[in-house]
């Protein structure tokens, strides 16, 4: 098969654990579950919680309601949900047409998406640094006022959704 998805996540722990011991520090790795189809997805998270992972990535181009449907599984298993943006440019990186980033940090955020890497100011997902540090204040804070140099054209109040 193109990907062996079990032995890949049995090497990555395997790293993760001899990090941990090496360092005494936490260490971690994203644990990517995105498959065809939920029931696989479901096969994939549970292994990856099996091997001991408080993480697991899935990629945005497995939609909206699977996103959703993943921020639940990992809501129960007490896992952390890591969204790669992978697709994210076939819509958001034309300046003429598309959408803006900040819309996708919102879905994923009423979603239930805990981590999103929200681009740097150098590389491919580069940005101005005013705008960068919008995408960030949007994700992370639970109110946010008008600041036109971060993009931020109106008040949200995010109350207590993370």
């Amino acid at each position: 098969p193109f990907m062996r998805w079990k032995e890949r996540y049995l090497y990555c722990m395997e790293g993760v654990n001899r990090a941990a011991a090496a360092t005494g520090e936490v260490k971690g790795s994203y644990l990517n579950v995105t498959s065809a189809t939920m029931e696989q997805m479901y096969e994939r998270a549970d292994y990856a919680y099996s091997l001991g992972t408080v993480i697991v990535m899935i990629d945005l181009v497995i939609g909206y309601s699977a996103i959703q449907t993943m921020a639940i599984w990992a809501r129960k298993a007490q896992m952390i949900l890591h969204l790669h943006r992978a697709g994210n440019s076939t819509y958001a990186r034309q300046k003429n047409h598309g959408i803006n980033f900040r819309v996708i940090c919102k879905w994923m955020r009423m979603a239930g998406v805990d981590h999103i890497h929200a681009g740097t100011v150098v590389g491919k997902l580069e940005g101005d640094p005013l705008m960068v540090r919008g995408f960030y204040n949007t994700l992370l804070l639970t109110e946010l006022k008008v600041n036109l140099a971060e993009g931020l054209f109106f008040d949200m109040d995010w109350a207590s959704l993370r």
